[in-house]
């Protein structure tokens, strides 16, 4: 958890119950006036109908590298979850039920999915896309050696590492997942500091330091 004048920020894992407890306890406890969290009105929906809304017909609308990348993403997601048997995003959900229960006005921070997927599926270099290939065949016949325990936040030390070998391995992916999105999720933000209200911002784990450093920098502006 990182606090920055009137923002809170709790660094989550999607699939992780220690985040679903910790977000609860903190937002009551705190009672802040906005709850913010990493999502966009399409993800958000298809969280709180608990099903994917990914389609053929998305094709069109993420582009076809997109539109694969979300999917096999989608499907790793879930299958970890199913590890430690909590549905992914759960701890967004119980910010969300939580929000409600003290009137906290519920904010969304986080880029619209179909433009990160565009931006995606524009981006990726001919190196990135044979290596996301080889990537995805390597996991079906190697075990991958998860490093952390999944029913908690990895530590930093872990999130810094995997970050780094995300950008030297995919660049495009790091760049738009990433450094875009936490400069948007900065912004807005920002906005909202301005009004001067109290704010707990619920996000992925790894986002938090990034984030209050572009909001210093914003406001230095």
């Amino acid at each position: 958890m990182h606090t920055y004048k009137n923002l809170t920020l709790i660094g989550t894992s999607h699939i992780s119950k220690e985040s679903i407890e910790e977000v609860e306890r903190i937002i009551l406890d705190k009672k802040p006036e906005i709850v913010a969290i990493e999502l966009d009105r399409i993800r958000l929906e298809s969280l709180l109908r608990q099903k994917s809304r990914l389609s053929v017909r998305d094709i069109k609308k993420f582009g076809l590298k997109g539109f694969l990348f979300a999917l096999i993403g989608h499907w790793v997601e879930k299958k970890l979850g199913e590890i430690v048997k909590v549905k992914p995003g759960s701890e967004m959900v119980k910010a969300i039920e939580t929000a409600r229960k003290i009137n906290s006005r519920i904010a969304l921070i986080d880029q619209d999915i179909s433009v990160t997927l565009k931006k995606i599926s524009r981006g990726l270099t001919l190196k990135e896309k044979l290596r996301f290939v080889f990537d995805v065949l390597k996991s079906f016949f190697i075990k991958a050696k998860i490093e952390f325990d999944l029913r908690k936040v990895p530590e930093q030390h872990i999130i810094e590492k995997m970050t780094e070998e995300l950008k030297n391995r995919y660049p495009t992916l790091h760049k738009v997942l990433i450094e875009e999105r936490n400069f948007i999720m900065a912004k807005n933000l920002y906005k909202l500091m301005k009004t001067g209200k109290s704010i707990i911002a619920v996000i992925g784990a790894g986002h938090e330091k990034s984030i209050i450093s572009i909001i210093k920098d914003l406001e230095n502006v």
